[in-house]
This record gives structure tokens, C-alpha cells and sequence, in this order.
């Protein structure tokens, strides 16, 4: 099963990016690609995506950058996505790692990995700009 790892440097400390990225409120803030919106409903975080209605689950606040998070959609699919950010001199990583699902062609796996760097991409703008 093919893996790749998305990687980009933000020049915003890691405790910051942990805690904007961490709220799921603030994924249509920078995950366009697929959370067209995000509300709390009853304990979950419900989301509008191309998918249809997803929910989406991080694991608990942690002290480690970890934020990994399952996607479960309206399907009852479950996608697990592995996310972390690491502290880097000035600023920190932010890391994405997904793997190659059954049934997905080359064309679709890469499709993704371009999609997760632009929401990386889109995540270091919006923090770097509020950071100025």
C-alpha cells in the first residue's frame, strides 16, 4: 500500500498551529478543499462536504502536536487521517501522512496529496497573516 507524507513550514510557533488546527471550527478556514462547513451538534462535529454530511473526530488535546482524526462519512466509512505538528527552530511542521486506499487509482492518490498541500499552503497563510 503506497504512503506519502505532506510536509509544510509555517513560521508560527507549533503551539499555535496545534491550537488553530486542533478546533475543528476552523477547518473551512483552511480546508476548503472539503469542509464547506463545520458545526457541534449534540457532542460531534458535524461537517458539509463534497462527501455529503461527515463527522469528524480529532483524538484528545494532547501536549505532543498530535492531531490525528477520523472523517466518518455519510456512508459510515471511516477515514482515519494522521496529522502532527513538531516544533521547527522559528516555527514549527505541520505533517499529513495518508496511504493509498482500496480501490483508489495512482491518479486519485496523487489527486489527494496535491489537495492536502494546498490546505497546508492555505493553514500557513491564514496563520502567518494573523501573525503580522
Amino acid at each position: 500500500m503506497k504512503s506519502q507524507t505532506i510536509s509544510v513550514f509555517i513560521t508560527v510557533p507549533a503551539t499555535h498551529v496545534y491550537a488553530f488546527a486542533a478546533n475543528p471550527a476552523h477547518l473551512p478556514l483552511w480546508v476548503p478543499s472539503f469542509f464547506k462547513s463545520v458545526e457541534s451538534i449534540d457532542g460531534e462535529w458535524v461537517a458539509q462536504s463534497p462527501e455529503g454530511r461527515v463527522v469528524v473526530a480529532f483524538v484528545s488535546p494532547n501536549d505532543f502536536g498530535v492531531l490525528d482524526h477520523t472523517v466518518t462519512l455519510s456512508s459510515g466509512q471511516k477515514l482515519t487521517n494522521y496529522m502532527r505538528v513538531i516544533p521547527n527552530e522559528e516555527g514549527s511542521e505541520i505533517l499529513f501522512t495518508f496511504f493509498q486506499r482500496e480501490g483508489m487509482t495512482d491518479q486519485q492518490f496523487q489527486e489527494d496529496a496535491a489537495l492536502v498541500l494546498g490546505d497546508f499552503q492555505t493553514l500557513r497563510r491564514v496563520l502567518e497573516n494573523a501573525a503580522r
